[in-house]
């Protein structure tokens, strides 16, 4: 039987690193449901304090996740989950973006511009890579 997954990073600031991912894919943040937010608070099963704003938008402190354009059966969904701790060594998984060889360059510059951190550039054989840091230091290639 195969299984369905999604892509969890942990992170410190959960919503503005799903905005940076969303703009560096062309994805898009799955919108907050305000209103099911307020219920469970209302209910009791959560509290003020497992909430927060961003962009104006009641969302969960905890976490925030994005969602390819053409939905899921395209590609899994990307949590972006809240943790105490920061990272403190390299990543043993990463994304390798496909955006094409004529564009690497393009989107590394404005990946950079956006608080990305170039890495190193690699290659295998004819095959070449740039890789990049999103702003909390996880990894990804572009190839």
């Amino acid at each position: 039987m195969a299984y369905d997954f999604q892509v969890t990073f942990d992170c410190a600031d959960p919503h503005a690193l799903a905005d940076w991912w969303a703009d560096a894919l062309g994805w898009q943040v799955e919108p907050s449901k305000e209103d099911f937010i307020r219920d469970l608070i209302d209910q009791g099963h959560a509290s003020v304090d497992d909430t927060t704003h961003h962009n104006g938008v009641l969302v969960w402190r905890s976490g925030a996740a994005i969602n390819h354009p053409d939905g899921p059966t395209r590609a899994p969904r990307i949590l972006f989950q809240l943790v105490p701790e920061g990272k403190t060594v390299k990543n043993r998984v990463h994304l390798d973006v496909r955006v094409g060889a004529d564009k690497v360059a393009e989107v590394a510059e404005r990946l950079k511009a956006r608080g990305a951190t170039y890495l190193h550039d690699g290659r295998q054989g004819p095959n070449t890579w740039v890789t990049l840091a999103d702003p909390e230091g996880n990894e990804l290639c572009l190839t």
